[in-house]
């Protein structure tokens, strides 16, 4: 079985974007490759920060990860031959994962740093303002293709082209796919729902929004 590859790293800090009809938006969303081995710590990869840090960033959102596997079908589906690694503001971007095959709670070991799969990603409309397509978002969400987030275990260099290694697998039932299916549903699927927020792999905030809807 092939290993799960780090085809690149990219980071960014927040700017002023602006679309095509004028409409300015601030945001880290659009970042840059980085060349060479860089530091990844508790809370983010050396160089990379949020704008908005209420929803984004702090420990269990340390590292956001894309598949580059789903570039190819995003290119001839949106005409946008230009869209690949951290066209979707990822920090890492992996080939050989996708959504349903990455379990919440993995742990990976990738350069000196340990990782852990913490949660889904919830894309946000900024995916549609960096595109220009106000569709996308929805096709995004729908589709599965939305990424994940890790939280750092050990600190320490990575470096694009380097494998990731799997150390455990606590919760092989819970792929992200399927649990960002049953956080999107979670209303109507409260067994589901329940089952999940009892996962102590997952971020903190999605276990709470899980337990207040199965409360009500």
């Amino acid at each position: 079985m092939t290993s799960p590859r780090l085809v690149s790293i990219q980071v960014g800090v927040p700017r002023w974007n602006v679309a095509a009809d004028g409409t300015r938006w601030r945001s880290a969303y659009v970042k840059a490759p980085v060349e060479g081995p860089t530091v990844l710590r508790f809370t983010n990869l050396e160089g990379d920060s949020q704008e908005d840090v209420g929803h984004h960033g702090g420990p269990d959102m340390a590292v956001l990860c894309y598949s580059f596997d789903h570039y190819a079908g995003w290119r001839e589906e949106l005409a946008l031959p230009e869209l690949g690694p951290g066209g979707f503001a990822e920090n890492f971007t992996i080939a050989g994962q996708d959504e349903s095959t990455v379990c919440i709670g993995d742990v990976y070991e990738v350069g000196e740093a340990v990782v852990q799969v913490s949660k889904p990603r919830a894309p946000c409309v900024n995916i549609s303002r960096r595109w220009e397509r106000p569709d996308l978002l929805r096709r995004v969400e729908e589709s599965g293709r939305h990424g994940w987030y890790l939280r750092v275990q050990e600190e320490g260099m990575v470096e694009a082209g380097l494998d990731l290694r799997l150390l455990e697998r606590p919760h092989p039932g819970w792929t992200v796919r399927r649990a960002a299916d049953v956080i999107r549903w979670r209303k109507r699927e409260q067994a589901l729902a329940a089952e999940l927020a009892r996962c102590e792999a997952l971020a903190e905030d999605i276990r709470t929004v899980l337990e207040r809807a199965v409360s009500r």
